[in-house]
């Protein structure tokens, strides 16, 4: 039974990746729009560091650098969940696929597993050649940093399609997510670090954010990418990552039994 489910986990996440790389007009768009985005953040910082050799301990080197590694991480981390979710519900068809002998929020995983894999190839190695040719070569600043933020991404990651799950059980309560989405999209990019990083917001204010989740998504991987803190100063962070990792899955284990309970007695 678990082969034939690790089967069907992988044929949905190879279908996925296929039917990604079909539509070209949308990579180009995303594209266009990363670049945009890439390139006024570089404009800003060079602006900001006109004159002045670092701020907050940052060189103008390691904030292009930031900058480009923002961009390409915001690839990794596109989710589909909470519009898969959505399509369900508005269809009517989520009770009939939560009674499919696979779980139908692994299958919405593994999709997003698919996806990520064809925007890797499709969006990122782009914005990849062409950030490092106009703004900065994105190098860590040691190896130890790579592996280190590697690791850090990887739990990133999770936190962040944990988030993105939890938030698609709304759907099941809401008749349109779509301004919800947006607004979440574009709140997590801004209390995550992906825009302006944690040093610049006041302290009070990013010892609060420091206590949430969302600065584990974009800014810790960051900031151990161009060594802003010393290992030991790390470890600790990622302790916390990896714990806000836990809960939001326990919150998301949580939030899926009392919605498939519900739906089971309602009928969707």
């Amino acid at each position: 039974m678990n082969r034939a489910r690790g089967s069907a986990y992988f044929y949905v996440y190879k279908t996925r990746i296929l039917k990604s790389l079909a539509y070209r007009f949308d990579v180009y768009g995303n594209i266009v729009m990363q670049c945009i985005t890439m390139f006024a953040s570089a404009f800003f910082w060079k602006a900001l560091y006109a004159g002045q050799e670092t701020v907050q301990g940052v060189n103008v080197e390691d904030m292009l650098v930031y900058t480009v590694m923002s961009s390409l991480m915001s690839v990794v981390f596109m989710t589909g969940i909470e519009r898969r979710v959505m399509q369900s519900v508005k269809k009517g068809t989520v009770a009939t696929d939560m009674l499919k002998p696979i779980n139908l929020f692994s299958i919405y995983f593994f999709e997003d597993l698919g996806n990520m894999t064809a925007l890797i190839v499709q969006n990122m190695i782009p914005i990849f050649i062409i950030g490092s040719l106009c703004i900065a070569v994105p190098k860590p600043v040691s190896m130890e940093a790579f592996l280190l933020f590697f690791i850090s991404l990887i739990m990133a990651f999770f936190i962040n399609w944990f988030l993105a799950a939890c938030f698609s059980m709304w759907t099941f309560t809401a008749i349109n997510m779509d301004p919800m989405l947006q607004v979440k999209k574009h709140l997590i990019r801004l209390l995550s670090g992906s825009i302006i990083p944690m040093w610049f917001f006041p302290d009070w204010l990013s010892n609060i954010l420091n206590l949430l989740p969302f600065v584990y998504i974009y800014q810790l991987p960051l900031d151990i990418y161009i060594g802003k803190y010393e290992t030991a100063e790390l470890l600790p962070r990622l302790g916390i990552q990896f714990i806000w990792t836990v809960v939001l899955f326990g919150v998301f284990q949580f939030l899926q039994s009392r919605v498939t309970k519900k739906v089971m007695v309602q009928g969707g």
